[in-house]
């Protein structure tokens, strides 16, 4: 018998707990009469029952079905060694077992805060109620790919330890013993952001990257239209610990994902210190021309990633990044969550007032969700124009029309990032031949008027909409956002309908089309070009939802791409 199989019907329902920690039933009886062979291999995989208190055993469940041994690992590495690891992917759990309990009452102390996120799905992190995982060598942490995920750990747990120094504020010290190499090979970093929907600063570069080793170098730059860094560390150990961690994550939730490879170089050679690129090691360099503007702006963008980070809600799009460990802004070596530090990275211990975890440490910062859109064209803007078009970047919950002043508006996102998104995009941008000002409201939410109050329906509430983009949690569409453009993406076409069909439908409403293309691969979706942004802003407002059969309306947002 498997030890999976053995496994499901010794537990039964026991792991299937809720997030509010109920008591574990008794496990379920096995349904069969092979009671000799269950008791044979009940005695390989030695579980002590430990029900409703801490274990050195953590319990996640819901993983994704593709889930592998070193991923499950990753999820606990920060906070302690791990020792064992067990993967039932039919049944979408996982246990890892921690060198020490307080490890795992950290990390579940931590996720009792935020959700954490393997392969973009939500798993619920808990106490198993055994104390030890033992398995012997015909089970799981037997097969060749935990075992090797086992010894990474081990290994990374061993540079780490040599690396850290215990106590409140210090400072984690480079592998090599405190040494600062001025380079060597596999000391350097490429770093690629992909889907990068939000800025990305050097110093939240550093901050992410600093958790793993003291950073002495970043330089950044913008190579075949992505953004790019090179980080160096002083020793291999502190690199091969940050690539092993964070490639393929993604800083913010479903975006800014991180693409990490060793760079042939082997010192970085820096000349300034500014928003582009630092020396950590000297403190002296020159900024560069121009400089105050260029501190100012980094300055800025820093704060505003800091913002940005802080209205981070678990599931959101914001949500804590690195497998669920918390905002690219974490501390550097350790993250205090009701008092509780992550042991792996020393025992400090964040307090409220620390800005890199406020939305852990302290309730969210009340980012604003509304925006003040100002000179619009008041002759034609309606309410679902308005939402139509601020709806490709957040799902808009009100909008309102100010009576006494109809070229401005209010208008609600679901979220703070939604807002930010909006407005990064569509600010002084021509919207019925005027350029559209967009900046945050003071206003916290939109009033609906009341009774007998005068609208001549220019609010309205799009709250239950079923229209919105963004409603599923790390929804697929936050990575095509794109700024608008002279080219419209169109899905959800019928096979009935055709490219004439299509530009008919565009020509009728006054549109003049100078290119289409129908996807090589999916025929569902299309590219339609327009003479200028101007004419796709206009379509994308009157063509977005529009009827081509009695059970398909078209769908229509920005491209990146030209025909």
């Amino acid at each position: 018998m498997s030890l999976g199989t053995l496994f499901a019907l010794n537990r039964g329902s026991d792991e299937l707990l809720s997030q509010s920690g109920v008591t574990v039933m008794a496990p379920a009886a096995p349904h069969h009469a092979d009671n000799n062979n269950q008791d044979s291999a009940a005695k390989k995989v030695k579980l002590e029952q430990n029900v409703g208190k801490p274990s050195r055993v953590i319990h996640i469940r819901n993983i994704p079905n593709e889930t592998t041994e070193a991923e499950i690992i990753q999820l606990g590495l920060p906070f302690g060694r791990v020792t064992n690891v067990l993967v039932l992917k039919g049944k979408n759990q996982a246990f890892l077992e921690m060198a020490e309990e307080i490890s795992a009452v950290a990390m579940v102390a931590y996720f009792g805060g935020c959700v954490a996120q393997l392969r973009g799905r939500a798993v619920y992190v808990q106490f198993s109620n055994h104390k030890e995982l033992k398995t012997d060598q015909t089970h799981s942490n037997a097969s060749a790919s935990a075992q090797a995920a086992l010894q990474a750990a081990q290994a990374i747990s061993n540079t780490a330890g040599a690396a850290l120094v215990a106590g409140a504020g210090t400072a984690l010290q480079p592998a090599n013993g405190g040494t600062e190499i001025q380079g060597g090979p596999n000391t350097v970093l490429r770093v690629i952001i992909e889907h990068m929907l939000y800025p990305i600063v050097l110093d939240v570069l550093y901050s992410i990257f600093q958790r793993y080793g003291k950073v002495l170098k970043i330089v950044t730059f913008t190579k075949n239209n992505s953004f790019q860094a090179l980080i160096q560390y002083p020793d291999t150990g502190s690199a091969q610990m940050a690539k092993t961690a964070l490639d393929g994550q993604n800083i913010y939730n479903g975006c800014c994902t991180l693409r990490i490879d060793y760079s042939k170089m082997t010192c970085l050679n820096v000349k300034y210190n500014n928003d582009k690129s630092r020396d950590y090691t000297n403190p002296t360099l020159p900024s560069g021309d121009g400089d105050t503007h260029q501190l100012l702006t980094s300055e800025l963008m820093s704060l505003r990633a800091r913002l940005l980070a802080a209205s981070g809600k678990s599931g959101g799009v914001l949500a804590p990044p690195f497998l669920g460990l918390g905002s690219g802004l974490a501390s550097p070596y350790g993250v205090g969550v009701g008092g509780v530090g992550l042991p792996a990275f020393g025992a400090l211990t964040l307090t409220p007032a620390s800005p890199a975890l406020r939305a852990l440490a302290a309730p969210p910062l009340p980012l604003a969700t509304v925006l003040l859109v100002s000179n619009l064209n008041e002759e034609m803007v309606t309410p679902d124009a308005l939402f139509t078009l601020f709806g490709v970047y957040g799902d808009v919950q009100r909008v309102k029309i100010l009576y006494n002043k109809k070229d401005s508006a209010l208008i609600q996102m679901a979220e703070p990032h939604q807002a930010h998104l909006a407005m990064t995009h569509m600010d002084k941008l021509r919207v019925f031949g005027k350029a559209m000002r967009v900046m945050l409201s003071k206003h916290q939410t939109v009033q609906l008027p009341k009774e007998g109050q005068p609208d001549a329906g220019l609010t309205r509430d799009y709250s239950q909409s079923p229209l919105h983009r963004f409603k599923k949690p790390g929804s697929k569409n936050y990575q095509n956002i794109y700024p608008p453009s002279a080219t419209l993406h169109l899905s959800n076409i019928p096979a009935t309908v055709s490219e004439d069909d299509i530009k008919d439908a565009f020509t009728k409403r006054g549109f003049t089309i100078k290119a289409f293309k129908f996807f090589p691969k999916d025929r569902k979706m299309a590219l339609v070009q327009l003479p200028s942004i101007d004419d796709a802003v206009a379509a994308l407002i009157k063509m977005h939802n529009y009827q081509l059969s009695e059970s398909n309306h078209l769908r229509v947002s920005f491209s990146k791409s030209s025909i």
